[in-house]
């Protein structure tokens, strides 16, 4: 079946009037916090089960989670085989996401890792049969820029490998850069967004665009250094992530404000994870990217929902309209 991703991403570096907008859940939240990643009681297989009904709504255009999880979404139960929605996986675990309990890797200098070979996300295997078909061609690949010299040098040298050895498989990815993870790093704080855009044009400046990633993953540091980045390359597809759980007015206010300055892809995490209604949640928000809804209507749009299917909203109306993420427009 056609991929809604594979469509809109065409239509977006094809079309300069184009209001295609790509929303991704990142379902991968295992690879951080392992056991803590869900209440007491509740399964991997139980998770498995709201992906698949989020696959079925096909409000999503990409579900990304852990290898394993993939192992039973798209091997198991076959999610995507009849699906617009893309698979992809987690291609690497850099140290700053090991969020285990009692665990300060997440303070210290991110290290590249990854746990899964490109084979083993493709096929689930290390050994495919000769005539065997990849179920999963689209990966993330993370990095961490930290000012420092060795770190920020290991870690383009990793990323190199990865992009060689993808090229090698056919093996799509995209990119996510995050924000310095260390406090100390020697930037002031009103400098990382301008420090974060610098680092990934200096990084695509130095490979074809072959190699380039399908889109960017960056966090929202406001409008200011996302149109600089759109504008210095139209070419390059800019998306953003989602950050902490927040209310649902700064989550739709988020994916508004960021597509209103240049960006073309959201990826949200604990904002989906931590809704009282995943599924009426990725609903409106599919509406508010889709410019069908603004934000104010949407959380109206969503707590009716809440009351139709007798969900209790975790906040008051007025407490979900407080908004948390810096540089969003009151």
């Amino acid at each position: 079946m056609q991929k809604s991703l594979d469509t809109k991403l065409d239509d977006i570096r094809n079309n300069a009037d184009s209001d295609a907008f790509v929303i991704a859940y990142a379902a991968d939240s295992d690879m951080s916090g392992g056991v803590a990643t869900f209440d007491p009681g509740y399964s991997v297989q139980m998770y498995c089960e709201t992906l698949a009904d989020l696959v079925e709504q096909a409000k999503l255009d990409i579900l990304l989670t852990s290898v394993s999880t993939m192992d039973i979404l798209a091997r198991e139960k076959r999610c995507f085989d009849n699906s617009p929605v893309t698979p992809a996986i987690r291609s690497n675990d850099t140290t700053d996401i090991w969020r285990a309990r009692g665990a300060g890797y997440m303070h210290e200098l991110s290290r590249p890792h990854a746990t899964a070979t490109i084979e083993e996300s493709q096929y689930g295997t290390l050994l495919p049969s000769p005539d065997q078909t990849p179920d999963i061609d689209l990966g993330l690949y993370s990095v961490t820029f930290n000012n420092d010299l060795d770190a920020d040098w290991f870690s383009l040298e990793m990323f190199k490998e990865f992009r060689m050895e993808a090229a090698q498989k056919e093996f799509r990815y995209f990119l996510e850069v995050f924000n310095p993870n260390v406090e100390d790093c020697g930037i002031p704080e009103e400098d990382i967004p301008t420090y974060v855009i610098d680092q990934i044009a200096r990084m695509l400046a130095g490979i074809p665009r072959a190699s380039r990633p399908e889109f960017l993953k960056i966090a929202y540091n406001g409008p200011e250094s996302m149109e600089a980045l759109v504008n210095y390359d139209p070419s390059v597809i800019v998306g953003i992530l989602g950050g902490v759980t927040s209310t649902t007015y700064d989550a739709y206010k988020l994916i508004y404000e960021a597509k209103k300055r240049g960006a073309r892809v959201s990826l949200f995490g604990r904002r989906i994870k931590g809704a009282e209604d995943p599924r009426a949640f990725v609903e409106v928000l599919r509406d508010v990217a889709d410019s069908e809804v603004s934000p104010e209507e949407g959380v109206k749009v969503y707590r009716d929902k809440l009351d139709k299917l007798r969900i209790k909203p975790a906040r008051s109306l007025e407490d979900d309209m407080v908004l948390f993420t810096p540089g969003l427009e009151s």
